[in-house]
């Protein structure tokens, strides 16, 4: 290549862009020496440690496996300790799979179990093995993890100490599940014939490292002992370091958290529907730097979920968001945002790189333009005056203005007709209602005069719809449970109430249910819609079946509402199914609690119960 300079005369410069295919060699000889790159090592460590557990997990199990070319050729890795060691094989793979998933996660603690246990790998790989293609990967596996120590900085998950009870049950019940494999695997080396029970006892025995009423021929009875024993070892180490380990707090709002966040909600309410539900108790909270805005936050399986748009002003957004992306990467948690606005969609991308997906759209009716004439709102019309008729009365009352004895029946009433063992609702509920603090919350309710007898709790109370301030001039609708043996059509002849009532309360603009998929439903239901969407209407009316989406959405529609989108926002589309099982978690419709005998028999209690903040923190603590 040739570069003229001032004048007539030209230099040559060699042409950098052009490799040899020596230059290529030494290129990609610098790269192997340079080794991955500092971002990949956490997920090629935890790659390589999951296949290795799963290795050694069918291992255990599996006599066979131990003695097949698949496993000669897999005993090279770290972990994998040969046939000898079929007694401890099992729960090393257990702990590597365990190990793994926190080394992906970059958490610190996984680090340094990595780089403990490694180097004892490669001890015994060449002490029991002499393999020193063994004992190079396992000290080549932890100089990557020394070497990028840096990219593990994760810290400990927030848990509770119920943890370890949990994990005593639920690994106890799985070591006895594998157990009874492990015993029964051998029934060429079984003496005589054992009855199930005899082979649970064994099993039982064994666990705690005694020997059962089963006999085997040879060495068998040595592998099985040991690992019984293996299993037993394992369930009482983790339970017992999940006992004793430090405990951390349960995401929970401080009143200091609360007064800064009402003060916020005082000066830009009004911006975002969801706004008040930042209030609910069993959130955390980060703040920008001026402290102008915030973003709460919930973390769930993993997942950092926040609800709605960031709290405050719009301008100080990107502090309060930058916070949020640091306390996420802090914990190696998966940040996402679930509902929010179209404005705090752009400034999530904006800020964060982040994408956003079109989640449903929260119905908002403009009290000035709803009237229940004409032929659109005919259904609507007619059923609330058959209510009328049948003797329904309603009421519409802001929280303040309704005596104590009567928030404490509708608060009972709320719990009783609750459908689920679970309080539902996470970025739309709220979790309380007639809190001293939200006097100006709005609760309508629907009576029957004279239905009320002296065994019934509720009196002539048959419904309640409980609202949330939208600003100074709106409400969100929070709550709504009915009694099941009154009249149907409770809930329209409460909503309708309300929006009748809205203009003496000077509420101009009412939020009601959101509906998830809502564009995708109305589109496919159009003449000439195409068979794609017609396929993914028709998916979304089948998981009605348990998901209120397509009820939700027609019951909307009744109002005849502006639509407003909302947005869930995320990292990538493989976190897709992850955050969508923490957020149904979060709002209630999944519940991975233990099983039902180890659970309290007595239903978890409503977050609607009666309990002034004093008495709530004290009966926490």
């Amino acid at each position: 290549m040739s570069v003229t300079l001032d004048g007539d005369k030209s230099v040559s410069v060699p042409d950098r862009t052009r490799r040899t295919p020596r230059t290529h060699a030494m290129h990609g000889v610098r790269r192997l020496l340079r080794g991955p790159r500092p971002e990949s090592v956490p997920s090629l460590v935890g790659t390589a440690c999951t296949v290795v557990g799963l290795i050694d997990v069918a291992a255990g199990v599996f006599p066979r496996f131990r003695h097949s070319r698949m496993h000669t050729l897999a005993e090279v890795l770290p972990g994998a300790l040969g046939p000898f060691a079929a007694a401890l094989s099992l729960s090393a793979g257990m702990l590597l799979l365990l190990l793994a998933h926190g080394l992906k996660r970059h958490k610190r603690r996984a680090w340094r179990a990595a780089v403990v246990l490694l180097p004892m790998g490669a001890v015994a790989q060449f002490a029991y093995r002499h393999s020193i293609v063994g004992v190079l990967v396992s000290l080549t596996l932890c100089w990557l993890l020394v070497r990028h120590r840096d990219q593990f900085r994760a810290l400990p998950d927030p848990r509770s100490r119920w943890r370890a009870l949990a994990n005593f049950v639920l690994l106890g019940a799985g070591s006895l599940g594998l157990g009874l494999i492990i015993v029964s695997v051998h029934p060429g080396r079984v003496v005589g014939d054992p009855s199930i029970a005899d082979r649970l006892q064994h099993v039982l025995y064994g666990l705690f490292g005694v020997e059962g009423p089963v006999d085997y021929a040879g060495r068998t009875g040595w592998t099985v002992a040991y690992s019984l024993g293996a299993l037993g070892l394992l369930t009482a180490v983790t339970t017992i370091y999940l006992a004793f380990r430090p405990e951390h707090p349960a995401a929970r709002l401080t009143e200091d958290d609360e007064s800064r966040l009402r003060e916020l909600l005082e000066r830009h309410g009004g911006r975002d529907s969801l706004g008040h539900f930042a209030l609910r108790r069993d959130k955390g909270v980060v703040f920008s730097p001026s402290g102008k805005a915030a973003v709460c936050y919930r973390v769930v399986s993993g997942v950092m979920l926040a609800g709605g748009d960031p709290i405050g002003d719009v301008e100080a957004w990107p502090g309060a968001i930058e916070r949020f992306m640091d306390e996420a990467q802090a914990h190696s948690w998966t940040p996402a945002v679930m509902g929010c606005s179209e404005t705090g969609g752009q400034v999530w991308t904006r800020e964060t790189g982040l994408t956003a997906l079109e989640l449903g759209d929260e119905a908002v009716v403009d009290v000035a333009d709803f009237s229940l004439a004409g032929r659109a709102m005919r259904n609507v019309r007619q059923m609330v005056k058959r209510i009328e008729r049948g003797g329904y009365e309603t009421r519409v009352r802001r929280v303040r203005d309704i005596g104590d004895a009567e928030l404490d029946r509708i608060r009972r009433a709320a719990a009783d007709w609750r459908g689920t063992d679970t309080e539902r609702g996470f970025s739309m509920a709220l979790g309380r209602i007639g809190d001293p603090a939200d006097g100006d919350c709005v609760i309508a309710t629907a009576h029957l005069p004279g239905s009320g007898t002296e065994d019934s709790p509720h009196g002539d109370l048959k419904a309640v719809l409980h609202f949330v301030p939208w600003g100074r001039d709106g409400m969100s609708l929070e709550l709504m449970r009915r009694d099941r043996s009154a009249d149907p059509g409770m809930n329209e002849l409460l909503i309708v109430a309300s929006l009748q009532a809205a203009g003496k309360l000077g509420v101009a603009r009412v939020s009601l249910n959101f509906a998830m998929f809502r564009s995708a439903l109305a589109r496919g239901e159009r003449l000439g819609a195409g068979p794609v969407l017609r396929c993914w209407r028709g998916l979304l009316i089948f998981l009605s079946r348990w998901f209120q989406i397509e009820s939700l959405y027609k019951f909307n529609a009744k109002f005849k509402p502006r639509w407003e989108p909302r947005f869930v926002v995320f990292r990538t589309s493989r976190d897709l199914p992850r955050i969508g099982i923490a957020a149904m978690r979060a709002e209630g419709f999944v519940n991975l609690s233990p099983p039902r005998p180890f659970r309290p028999r007595t239903p978890r209690p409503c977050g609607h119960t009666a309990r002034t903040r004093p008495e709530h923190e004290a009966s926490a603590a």
